[in-house]
């Protein structure tokens, strides 16, 4: 209690800085937390599963503009995830999302009272917890200590590298998560979907964080034919595209390279 009583006298001095300066116009404020705890819900402390208590963390978003006044005081149930923040600040900045770096959306059109096109349907989290207690008692290699969860509006899902058979539940008929059906052969069909999602997130444009597409279609329309040629003796030796380069670029002929001389013992 004395923490939120901490943030709380801290914010209030922030916002009223803000109000003095005027700032509090142009400026977007987010509140929101990388993790819940389950202060003893499910019996457990910490963060250690993807119970609600520790993965549904609060998101409060105050955006000044008046686009937004439609919405405030409003809640919004779409299914969002932390990393759409950094999408957020770039588009309320005015630049446009480098998709091929950002992998979040951008939460503007919910500011906005408007509902963005392609939506996800499910959300992901991940837990590495190859440094933990837990992973030494259930003697775990590091690669074996994570866990993934997938969740939508009516499942959630988790999965364990380590071997241990998925969980599974139904948010709809158990929203306290109290009933696992990872083991009921009857969900076996609505696990194998959950897996689909979680391979398709597994397949996403992740690794590729350094060109856009539209940079590689330049680069593949128009390749660069300067650098070095290897294993060139000649024009001759090359293809059209490279000769006429050569020849466009030649700062004269190549002086003769004698051969070494054999030398007696």
């Amino acid at each position: 209690m004395g923490l939120i009583k901490q943030c709380d006298d801290q914010m209030g001095r922030l916002f009223a800085f803000l109000e003095d300066s005027g700032r509090m116009n142009d400026t977007m404020i987010v509140i929101t937390s990388d993790h819940g705890d389950y202060l003893g819900d499910h019996w457990l402390g910490e963060k250690e599963l993807f119970h609600d208590p520790s993965v549904r963390v609060p998101l409060i978003i105050y955006d000044p503009s008046p686009e937004a006044d439609s919405t405030r005081g409003q809640v919004c149930d779409a299914l969002v995830e932390s990393i759409d923040l950094t999408a957020t600040f770039i588009e309320a900045a005015g630049g446009e999302v480098p998709d091929h770096i950002v992998e979040g959306k951008s939460l503007m059109p919910y500011l906005h009272g408007e509902t963005p096109a392609n939506w996800r349907d499910f959300v992901v989290s991940e837990y590495d917890y190859s440094s933990t207690e837990i992973a030494r008692k259930l003697d775990l290699s590091p690669r074996e200590a994570r866990l993934f969860m997938v969740a939508d509006k009516r499942w959630k899902f988790i999965h364990s590298e380590g071997g241990h058979r998925p969980m599974l539940f139904d948010l709809t008929h158990d929203p306290n998560e109290f009933n696992d059906l990872g083991d009921d052969p009857a969900f076996h069909t609505q696990i194998e979907k959950m897996y689909q999602k979680l391979g398709s997130w597994g397949r996403r444009m992740s690794q590729r964080t350094t060109k856009s597409d539209e940079q590689i279609r330049a680069a593949i329309e128009n390749p660069r034919r300067d650098g070095i040629l290897l294993g060139v003796f000649d024009e001759g030796d090359t293809g059209q595209k490279q000769a006429a380069f050569l020849q466009d670029n030649k700062a004269g002929p190549l002086p003769d390279i004698a051969a070494p001389k054999e030398t007696e013992d």
